[in-house]
């Protein structure tokens, strides 16, 4: 038996390549980034910020979900934890950017750890219910008590800094997520490529067989929980530095849902495939938020936002990715 017996779209990816040939494409767009990111100036750039932190909370998911065949609808906690302990250990005075993004990853891994160590002995529909009750458990602990602020949610004062590296300066605040987000995609294709990565392929494909195979299946599993999860306190330790305020609504199940449907858009199993779905959710929210592209429908948008997404995925039901794929072929 699967992990996973929903219907969920199944990843169209071919087993890994041993080589990193592919990688030249995302290397090229992470340059181009680069050198004409800080040009576009003002809302262009902020967007841009914005959709590189969701390109990292969407990879962080497709390690679970494409990778190794988790469908987590709790993965936004550790995304709001790591927003959280980033804004909690700055205090009023800032922080040191190393230390608190020490402190955020560190934070996000140890309560995977012990979510993954619960939810892994679970399956299917139980795994995921388990999932969104740790998810919720945290989001309360934000919202009911002191510590989170309640519902407000609490300010970044000072943005972190090392040195030369303050994120006051939104150029270094550029560069900084754009080099988190290289450094994300790139991890995630070494473990792809790497005898860990082929290991979660046989989970994802069938569990009971590498298991008599005599791979430790949980341990694997628990394993890729935890760095999911702290991949995505990366995201929320960045949303932070960007926003310079959380609330508990970062923790909510809703977010959870917002990035599955990223991943899902852009296609399960592919590590660009998270990042696109994330470019084209992010647009798609940004675009029918403007009265000017739909005219009284923008109040409403969220509305026009669920058509757009139901008619991706009955058109291409292997997400963005496929349809790239398919015309790439002759």
């Amino acid at each position: 038996m699967n992990t996973t017996t929903l219907a969920m779209p199944t990843p169209t990816s071919s087993p890994p390549p041993r080589s990193f040939e592919g990688l030249w494409l995302p290397l090229a767009v992470a340059i181009a980034l680069g050198i004409a990111g800080p040009l576009l100036g003002g809302y262009g750039a902020d967007l841009l910020v914005k959709v590189m932190v969701l390109a990292i909370f969407a990879l962080s998911l497709q390690l679970l979900v494409g990778m190794t065949g988790l469908v987590s609808l709790g993965h936004a906690a550790y995304y709001g934890i790591g927003a959280y302990i980033t804004v909690l250990g700055s205090g009023d005075g800032g922080g040191n950017l190393f230390w608190l993004l020490f402190l955020a990853m560190g934070g996000g891994a140890l309560y995977a750890l012990a979510v993954g160590a619960l939810s892994l002995r679970t399956r299917g529909l139980y795994f995921i219910m388990v999932t969104l009750a740790f998810a919720q458990m945290a989001y309360f602990v934000f919202h009911d008590t002191p510590v989170g602020g309640g519902s407000d949610g609490i300010y970044l004062y000072v943005r972190p800094a090392a040195g030369p590296l303050d994120m006051e300066n939104r150029t270094v605040l550029f560069y900084v997520v754009l080099a988190a987000l290289v450094f994300t995609y790139g991890l995630l294709a070494v473990v792809r490529r790497s005898r860990f990565g082929a290991a979660l392929a046989g989970i994802r494909v069938n569990e009971q067989r590498m298991r008599a195979a005599g791979f430790p299946t949980y341990g694997y599993k628990l394993a890729a929980f935890v760095l999911a999860g702290a991949l995505a306190a990366l995201a929320g330790f960045l949303v932070a530095a960007r926003d310079g305020v959380v609330n508990p609504e970062m923790l909510s199940w809703h977010i959870s849902g917002e990035v599955l449907l990223m991943v899902i858009l852009g296609g399960i199993g592919h590590l660009r495939g998270a990042v696109l779905g994330a470019v084209v959710f992010t647009l798609l929210k940004e675009l029918l938020g403007t009265h000017a592209l739909i005219g009284p429908l923008a109040d409403h948008w969220q509305l026009t936002l669920g058509l757009a997404i139901i008619g991706f995925v009955a058109l291409l039901p292997k997400g963005l990715i496929g349809l790239a794929q398919r015309r790439a072929k002759p």
